[in-house]
């Protein structure tokens, strides 16, 4: 139904826009409500990111795109790299507490900000905004950052974004107009306080998951193994011909000195022996007010995928029903399937869900359920999101321009089967790391929560907010 608005000419705040979205109701803050102030005002930098070709090979500097904030932060687990001079580095060089914002996204992701952490040598690319705040301010960096990431933030990104087919973009002088509430800085201390909680949770989640990737190396005899691609070598006519493949990727020396090593150590079995279950999802039909969740590429993490939470009010997750669900019911997700992305950029990225939730997988992911008995699912997952894992889905794609794999071909795929006690070892420290993520989200949301309280009702209450929420569950 439309919803037709009209604003005088003489309310329209100064603003040089007169499309009507930048009017919408649904974006109107009332800042006669507390003490609102625009962000230019405190900000000592605010700068575009370096725009320059970027390589995956880990030489140069690791540089920060826009899919690489991740809940609030800034996240080092799948940053490219670039070659520059020492003088452009000094430019663009990230420091603690830098806040940066996604300027160009599609419409749902564009204004996506997250703060830097980490420590070392990092520079960001040009789709990004550095926000840097002089050195005393009246408003704190976590609290900048958190801010943006609230419904007043949002509201804010949604007006000013100019909009393009399948795209959106909010300028740096825009950007700088944004208003912020000032609140106390005792609130905004506590919800920095938050804010570095959840990032030791995130520090945390990323050791164990390194520690039971390590594990697994040593566990399967690969723990010092250098794997190297050779750029040159030779095959027998006659094995190209009995495979059905004449790909260069097939014939890598490599795997065949991965699996060499394996068989050494540890017995090794083929994934069509240690699974229950494998298959494509069942493409589903798409229902705008659909009640049952399909899960798609955008739910798949480089580690975990998202948490249920996230996935139900994803405006881009699409939606089936029951009569789906009812037809094809050994699609249903159950706790500890795992989820392998078969297509595209992505493809071989593994996942299992450690949540119970009701849910389907696009055609596009391959469902895979083991034989507990024999596999855990957990470590099932680590293996394969491993190198050596990655390297069995490189070897086994098919095509160019789009890559895919079938689950024909998936169950070829040789895993190591170590004891289940091992296994169990290796899993629990991937649940651990689940666990202090999912933490880490919870109490960010506290934080944003505590932020909007503060500005609706008063300091007092949002105090209360966190003491009740954060901190009676968290502590432990």
């Amino acid at each position: 139904m439309a919803v037709l608005s009209v604003k005088k000419l003489s309310e329209l705040e100064g603003a040089k826009r007169i499309e009507a979205d930048f009017y919408k109701p649904d974006y109107f803050i009332d800042f006669s409500k507390g003490f609102w102030r625009p962000i230019k005002e405190f900000l000592n930098i605010c700068q575009y990111g370096i725009s320059q070709a970027m390589t995956e090979e880990p030489k140069g500097y690791p540089i920060f795109r826009m899919d690489d904030i991740k809940d609030c932060f800034l996240l080092d687990d799948e940053v490219k790299y670039l070659k520059i001079s020492e003088q452009v580095f000094k430019q663009y060089k990230l420091e603690e507490n830098d806040v940066l914002f996604n300027r160009v996204n599609s419409e749902e992701f564009v204004g996506r900000t997250g703060i830097f952490k980490l420590k070392g040598n990092y520079v960001f690319a040009s789709y990004l905004i550095r926000l840097r705040l002089k050195p005393v301010s009246e408003i704190l960096p976590d609290y900048l950052n958190l801010f943006l990431n609230t419904k007043y933030g949002k509201k804010q990104i949604r007006r000013f974004s100019r909009r393009a087919v399948n795209q959106a973009n909010v300028n740096a002088e825009e950007l700088k107009n944004f208003k912020i509430c000032i609140i106390p800085l005792k609130i905004q201390n506590q919800i920095t306080q938050l804010s570095d909680e959840a990032w030791s949770k995130i520090e945390l989640s990323k050791s164990l998951y390194s520690q039971a990737e390590a594990l697994l190396l040593e566990e399967v005899g690969l723990k010092d193994f250098k794997l190297g691609y050779k750029k040159t070598y030779t095959a027998k006519l006659s094995f190209a011909l009995s495979a059905h493949r004449i790909d260069a990727e097939y014939f890598q020396p490599s795997y065949e000195e991965v699996v060499e090593l394996l068989m050494k150590k540890v017995k090794v079995e083929k994934l069509k022996n240690v699974v229950s279950f494998i298959n494509h999802g069942k493409q589903p039909y798409y229902i705008e007010n659909g009640d049952v969740p399909v899960l798609i590429q955008k739910h798949l993490g480089s580690q975990f995928m998202s948490l249920y939470s996230e996935i139900v009010n994803m405006p881009e997750t699409p939606k089936t029903d029951e009569h789906f669900v009812n037809k094809y019911p050994e699609y249903l997700i159950k706790p500890f399937d795992v989820l392998f992305y078969s297509v595209g950029a992505y493809l071989g990225r593994t996942n299992v869900v450690l949540e119970d939730f009701k849910a389907v997988p696009a055609s596009f992911i391959t469902l895979i359920r083991t034989k507990q008995e024999i596999c855990n699912p957990v470590y099932l997952a680590l293996f394969l999101n491993s190198e050596i894992g990655q390297l069995q889905s490189s070897r086994w794609k098919s095509a160019s321009a789009q890559q895919y794999i079938y689950p024909k071909e998936i169950k070829e795929f040789l895993i190591p089967i170590l004891p289940l006690p091992t296994q169990q070892k290796i899993a629990s420290l991937v649940q651990q790391s689940h666990e202090a993520r999912r933490k880490a989200k919870e109490l960010l949301e506290v934080a944003k929560k505590a932020v909007e309280i503060a500005i609706e009702k008063d300091e007092k209450e949002a105090l209360c907010y966190i003491s009740k929420t954060a901190y009676g569950e968290f502590n432990e």
